[in-house]
């Protein structure tokens, strides 16, 4: 049972790596603008930290320490759909706009449940 835990724990930090590598793809893929550029280091940044304060999460000394990183994780999720919904990117990336979008809702929801099981 631990083994299974450890497998999912790790798995979520690839997912979570993963979600960041395709955001700064996309991000340096948009058209350059002065907002595009604002808004994609906004995106970056709340992507990047959503797997970085996981890792904190499965590092903490205290069930309140873990309770907490995973709030931050599920805010800088949300953080990260709002960003994808603001840019302005042209149609071709706009398919992969809608997959970042999909994927942070759902890591939203991954790390609400695991808060919901944690309280």
């Amino acid at each position: 049972m631990a083994e299974a835990q450890t497998t999912r724990r790790y798995d979520l930090e690839e997912r979570t790596f993963k979600f960041a590598q395709r955001v700064i793809g996309f991000v340096n893929k948009l058209p350059k603008s002065l907002t595009n550029m604002e808004m994609g280091r906004q995106l970056v940044k709340a992507a990047g930290s959503v797997g970085a304060n996981y890792i904190e999460a499965n590092e903490s000394l205290s069930r309140k320490d873990f309770v907490m990183r995973i709030k931050i994780c599920r805010k800088e999720a949300k953080e990260s759909c709002y960003w994808l919904r603001l840019v302005n990117c042209n149609k071709e990336l706009g398919k992969e706009q809608a997959s970042l979008i999909q994927e942070s809702s759902e890591l939203m929801k991954i790390f609400g449940a695991i808060l919901q099981k944690s309280i």
